[in-house]
């Protein structure tokens, strides 16, 4: 049969009409009508060697780890499975379908030597991308929105990849977002070609080949629910398929960030837009997702998505990222319905590699209102429980109009004793326009980036840290780890655009509030 795939016939991949992602796959699979001649080359799923001839042949064969004190906490009586598919070299589960897409554009002539690839992706396809450009000799461009993770950008910067950085607002298909900048990358680079995760057949080819077939030799085909996040949907239309055919009974189970659109039959149109969790939910219902597959949906936020990935990490020391806490997240919910004697396999994607700086920071979620350390608590002073508005109590405050100069701000700290003085919109107005402090002014006038007679908006520093009157002193200690001051508003964050001042809080506020505790 004459070798043709959707690879080749969508060489010159875009936003036009005949290539947007989210329009309907032609995929023509169905349990009902599985004889039709196959357009695809399939992989058999063999053992490895025991000695690789590079790193790109221990992708896969991850293993299978039983879930037991996860179970226990929450009282399933299920046997919960965790497929550990961030324990792949680039450390996640996208480093099946980046080598897979690679090998078929190879066979396809679409990849030669000095090709260029791009890739729009949220940064695990990308890494695995980047892997086998490495390996393979290829030049590499990643694509991806600015709420991916530093970590990202510095795995993909040290294999060599060259990353282009995109609005994270910016819908699918808008001018600026990471699709439609691949796609002007590949018009304007010769001999480049865009793989295209949400497109490409072999993305979910692989999870059909190689996952599935994993999922049923590891579990003997004893299997009563999969549990899988949705992203492109690959790895739940791949598994889902090959499952279906082999276990009919088995139940899919799809996960979908609150504020995404993928799920069915859910409220999608919740207040809810934006999410922290990367790596799960679009926009747009990618063309590789089969929603037909899925027998259920489970819709989950981030609070609860990073909950579980610290409480995996506790609990059973898997080292895994937000999109594995999204899963087991899930599955909790829909794991209850089983007995002692029925499985659960959970896909666990990602790694924790990417996210130190994220969900793994306890600062981090401090500021972003992630307050998931009940479980967590250690031996910390029994003060942390008191709002900040009890340290603060009837102290004063000094602040400065944004239209005082430099010298007027060094003459206030001087005479006060300040390392820190508040700039307002205007005289008692307490409308915070910045913090100046003594460091940043000592920098400035050293490199005489600034004098006495500069305006003080000149030196003063906008973003600063936040905590408002009602957290926990908990929070304020978070931020003083992290920073010599931390201002204190009069309400929360997201309920107002001009925060409202009421004190610069300092580490030697907190140390003193914790002996006034002590005795």
């Amino acid at each position: 049969m004459e070798r043709k795939t959707e690879i080749a016939s969508e060489k010159h991949l875009g936003l036009s009409d005949d290539d947007d992602p989210s329009l309907p796959s032609r995929c023509k699979w169905s349990l009902l009508q599985n004889d039709l001649p196959d357009p695809h080359f399939h992989q058999k799923f063999i053992s490895k060697p025991m000695i690789a001839d590079c790193i790109l042949n221990c992708i896969g064969n991850t293993p299978m780890v039983r879930l037991d004190r996860i179970a226990k906490h929450f009282g399933i009586k299920c046997q919960l499975l965790g497929k550990c598919e961030y324990l792949n070299p680039g450390g996640s589960v996208k480093d099946r379908i980046a080598f897979r897409m690679v090998e078929e554009a190879e066979k396809e002539g679409l990849l030669k030597s000095g090709s260029t690839i791009i890739e729009p992706t949220s940064g695990n396809t990308g890494i695995g991308l980047a892997i086998a450009a490495a390996v393979r000799g290829y030049h590499c461009i990643i694509v991806m929105p600015e709420k991916m993770s530093d970590e990202k950008v510095n795995v993909l910067k040290a294999l060599g990849a060259k990353i282009v950085r995109t609005p994270t607002n910016a819908m699918y298909n808008d001018p600026d977002s990471h699709l439609s900048v691949a796609q002007k990358l590949h018009e304007q680079i010769e001999n480049s070609v865009i793989l295209n995760q949400y497109k490409n057949p072999y993305n979910p080819i692989a999870h059909y080949d190689l996952t599935a077939a994993e999922i049923i030799e590891q579990t003997g085909g004893q299997i009563d629910m999969i549990v899988a996040g949705t992203g492109t949907g690959g790895t739940a239309t791949g598994v889902g398929r090959k499952i279906k055919e082999v276990i009919p009974d088995c139940k899919i189970i799809g996960v979908d960030p609150m504020g995404s659109i993928l799920a069915i039959d859910h409220d999608n149109d919740s207040d809810v837009t934006h999410y922290e969790v990367e790596g799960i939910g679009y926009d747009f219902v990618p063309k590789v997702l089969d929603r037909s597959i899925i027998d259920r949906w489970i819709k989950v936020d981030d609070f609860e998505s990073f909950k579980m990935t610290r409480l995996m990490i506790k609990l059973e020391g898997i080292l895994c990222g937000g999109s594995s806490g999204s899963a087991m997240a899930a599955a909790l919910k829909v794991a209850r319905d089983l007995n002692e004697s029925q499985r659960c396999v959970i896909i666990l994607p990602d790694n924790i590699r990417n996210y130190m700086t994220k969900c793994l920071d306890d600062g981090w979620l401090m500021d972003h209102n992630f307050n998931i350390f009940d479980e967590f608590k250690t031996n910390e002073p029994v003060c942390f429980e008191d709002q900040i508005k009890q340290l603060i109590g009837k102290k004063s405050i000094k602040t400065i109009d944004q239209s005082a100069k430099c010298s007027e701000a060094i003459k206030i700290m001087q005479e006060n004793g300040l390392n820190e003085i508040a700039v307002v919109e205007k005289a008692n107005s307490m409308i915070l326009i910045g913090v100046v402090t003594t460091k940043k002014l000592m920098d400035l006038m050293m490199t005489k980036k600034v004098g006495e007679d500069f305006p003080i908006t000149e030196a003063m520093i906008k973003d600063v840290p936040m905590v408002s009157m009602n957290d926990h002193i908990r929070k304020l200690s978070y931020q003083l780890k992290r920073s010599s001051f931390a201002v204190v508003i009069e309400n929360e964050l997201h309920h107002q655009s001009q925060p409202r001042l009421k004190f610069i809080a300092t580490r030697i506020d907190l140390l003193n509030y914790m002996n006034e505790c002590r005795s």
